[in-house]
């Protein structure tokens, strides 16, 4: 089971600088397209996969070179402890959902089937998207609309959903659709909706506090000379990541030495993050709002 044709695949692992006998990390295995590849350039060397959706069991590769952890990435330095795989010399990180994820309609993360509205990345949290639509505060409901959509109407967005909950529960998509229809602007339906389920599947799942977790403890997992090689896919985490990378905080605080030379863990690699070129972008339409970021660390 292949979840999507893995992207920017030869920026990543050019961007790993694999050594053979390396240990390295592949955060976000789901179809395994990254890590198969890694896998190619390793002779006595490790890869640690992470994935924490049961179907990404379905496509570990047969290699004895190869350990799987079924857990989330925020669990990052306690396995590779465990496997006695730290340091590692490279980290990889494919952040957002799965083609496959998409495409299953049962999981909720499309806005183009009716199922229940799930939206969970591991099936064993006990959060969904519904409990978040008809549990929360009509606050906190702005708040997520605002910060993780990016909405400008989610104040409207957040007491229509709370009057319509009151009638009757919102328990699918398109229970979901419907109630919120007439605010969706003209000509913009899709990405609009888009933007509402990327804010409850970003909340779900807690993916920005994860991604922050993950990458403190990237940063200590590094060797010296090791390489942190992150594709993001909205800017909420591309600002995480550029931030972390440049300054080594998130708010992008910039700190100076004597000399006035910016003290950071790391050293950039590509100043401008790596998009997909035309080729790429005909072949692999996933990759179209991809940006990849690649670090050294000192």
């Amino acid at each position: 089971m292949i979840y999507h044709d893995p992207v920017l695949l030869q920026e990543c692992i050019e961007g790993l600088a694999i050594k053979p006998e390396g240990s390295y990390v592949d955060v976000t295995f789901g179809g395994g397209g990254h890590s198969r590849e890694i896998l190619k350039h390793l002779t006595t060397g490790k890869l640690v996969g992470f994935d924490q959706d049961d179907d990404a069991i379905n496509n570990i590769p047969d290699d004895p070179n190869f350990i799987f952890v079924k857990h989330n990435f925020r669990f990052l330095n306690n396995f590779l402890k465990y496997h006695n795989q730290f340091p590692v010399d490279g980290i990889l990180a494919d952040l957002g959902i799965s083609s496959h994820q998409i495409d299953t309609p049962e999981r909720g993360f499309s806005t183009r089937f009716d199922a229940d509205l799930d939206l969970r990345m591991n099936v064993n949290n006990p959060r969904t998207a519904a409990d978040v639509v008809n549990q929360y505060e009509e606050a906190d409901l702005r708040k997520i609309f605002h910060l993780y959509g990016e909405l400008p109407n989610a104040g409207k967005l957040a007491s229509t959903l709370c009057a319509s909950r009151n009638n009757s529960e919102i328990k699918t998509t398109n229970d979901l659709k419907a109630a919120i229809q007439h605010l969706l602007p003209r000509g913009r339906e899709q990405k609009t909706l888009a933007m509402i389920f990327q804010a409850l599947r970003i909340e779900v799942n807690e993916e920005l506090e994860v991604l922050q977790e993950m990458l403190i403890q990237g940063l200590e997992a590094l060797k010296p000379g090791g390489r942190f090689v992150v594709m993001s896919y909205h800017s909420l985490e591309d600002r995480l990541v550029k931030n972390f990378f440049k300054t080594g905080n998130f708010e992008g605080e910039v700190k100076q030495d004597f000399f006035g030379n910016i003290e950071s863990p790391f050293t950039v690699v590509n100043r401008k993050p790596i998009v997909a070129g035309t080729k790429e972008l005909e072949r692999n339409p996933r990759s179209r709002s991809a940006k990849l970021r690649i670090v050294e660390k000192r």
